[in-house]
């Protein structure tokens, strides 16, 4: 057992309006936080708890102590990420140009992904349980549902376009980046340029049907649920 995970006496600031943390206590959560989003970015989210727990130089009882669950462990390192996310959603309603608000959202987007293995996993899956998480998902979401409206308004992009057009260059570009972000890191950008082409109008041909809403939040329920731990 690692000397970081003995818990001595002292008190620390409350994470969450609970009893208050020892010192040492909060030291171990503040590493377990920081080695995770480490581990999380480069290797994505599904690598072993315990490989979280010898980065940060603490027992896995420990970690288990701070964070009983990996949603908990995931809302804890993705708060700040997230709300990165929902402000660009936010910025990019404030663009005087509504078609270049709803493209940079994308590039904006689809860049942090590939920057952050851990973000492109957080991005095309639910976890319900991560409460703050999926709140900021959701502000996010009704922002974007606006810039679709705004772009459609202005006669650039196609009138065919919904919002799980987005969900499903999230999962492709999540794919790509996955298979080629070391060897191929320019893969992603052409990737989405060809997909913010691609939703352009003036297009020769309509698009088949889009997904199920429910169906395609199923299918993303389905990889949270075969990532847990």
């Amino acid at each position: 057992m690692s000397s970081a995970d003995h818990d001595t006496p002292g008190q620390g600031p409350c994470p969450s309006g609970g009893a208050p943390l020892r010192v040492d206590a909060e030291r171990n959560r503040e590493r377990i936080i920081a080695a995770a989003r480490t581990t999380f970015a480069a290797e994505g989210i599904d690598v072993p708890m315990s490989a979280v727990a010898r980065a940060a130089g603490v027992g896995i009882a420990t970690l288990f102590r701070r964070f009983p669950t990996r949603e908990d462990l995931l809302d804890a390192v993705f708060a700040d990420t997230m709300h990165t996310y929902a402000d660009a959603a936010e910025k990019a309603l404030a663009d005087r140009d509504p078609w270049n608000g709803f493209t940079g959202y994308i590039r904006t987007v689809c860049s942090m992904q590939a920057t952050n293995r851990g973000f492109a996993d957080i991005l095309t899956m639910t976890f319900p349980a991560a409460t703050h998480l999926e709140e900021l998902r959701a502000r996010a979401y009704h922002d974007f549902l606006e810039l679709i409206d705004r772009a459609k308004a202005t006669g650039r992009l196609r009138p065919d376009f919904t919002d799980q057009d987005m969900v499903i260059l999230l999962m492709a570009n999540a794919g790509v980046i996955a298979a080629t972000a070391h060897a191929a890191p320019e893969s992603s950008p052409r990737l989405v340029a060809y997909m913010i082409q691609a939703f352009t109008a003036p297009q020769p041909e309509t698009l088949p049907p889009p997904p199920d809403p429910d169906a395609l939040a199923h299918a993303m329920l389905g990889l949270s649920c075969d990532r847990s731990p």
